[in-house]
């Protein structure tokens, strides 16, 4: 075992706790504040709406492909889910034009 961490463990046992945070790396406290929209982020409240309004399917699928993702990762699945129900509703879209059509 490293030996780091059975000072923690030692320190832990003594009624000393650890800092969940560290000093030098200020990123683990970046993600603390809820997502925006009602706590479920834009991709999944895009998800959402998009059975309402499909335009939002691509919107968020465009988020997606410029990697918003980036600026915070809890937004990649809903943004994912997005891309794949833009898909599905394209794929479906042109099947049922195609059957009016012919």
């Amino acid at each position: 075992m490293d030996q780091r961490l059975l000072a923690d463990v030692k320190e832990h046992q003594n009624g000393n706790y650890v800092l969940t945070r560290d000093a030098e790396d200020n990123q683990l406290g970046k993600f603390d504040k809820p997502l925006p929209c009602c706590g479920c982020g834009i991709g999944w409240f895009s998800f959402l709406l998009g059975f309402v309004f499909p335009l939002m399917w691509y919107y968020a699928t465009i988020l997606y492909f410029w990697k918003y993702y980036h600026q915070d990762p809890r937004e990649r699945a809903g943004l994912a889910a997005n891309a794949i129900a833009a898909m599905i509703f394209t794929v479906v879209a042109l099947i049922v034009v195609a059957a009016i059509l012919l």
